[in-house]
C-alpha cells in the first residue's frame, strides 16, 4: 500500500477529523482513509452491450419495424395519428 502525507491542514479540520473518527470508533488515520475512499469511489459505467442486454425482452421484432409514411417523419408526434393500440 502507498503512503500519503498531507501538509498544511487547518488544526480545526484535524480536530473535526479526530472527533468524527472517535464517533465511528476508529483512528484518525482510518477515518481519513474511509473519507478518501468514499469521496473518490466511482461506479463503473456499464458498457453499451451491458445496457442492451439488461433491457427486458418485450414485443416482437415486427413491433419495432420502421413504418414509412408519406410526408416523412414530420408526423411522428402528430396527435391526429391512429393510436398503436387500434392498429393491430
Amino acid at each position: 500500500m502507498a503512503n500519503l502525507l498531507v501538509r498544511g491542514i487547518d488544526e480545526a479540520l484535524v480536530q473535526r477529523l479526530r472527533e468524527q473518527a472517535a464517533t465511528h470508533g476508529r483512528s484518525a488515520e482510518a477515518e481519513h482513509r474511509e473519507i478518501l475512499a468514499r469521496a473518490l469511489h466511482t461506479t463503473r459505467r456499464k458498457r453499451f452491450a451491458e445496457v442492451l442486454a439488461s433491457m427486458p425482452d418485450v414485443g416482437e421484432d415486427s413491433d419495432f419495424e420502421r413504418v414509412d409514411q408519406p410526408g416523412g417523419a414530420a408526423h411522428v408526434f402528430d396527435r391526429t395519428m391512429t393510436p398503436m393500440s387500434s392498429v393491430r
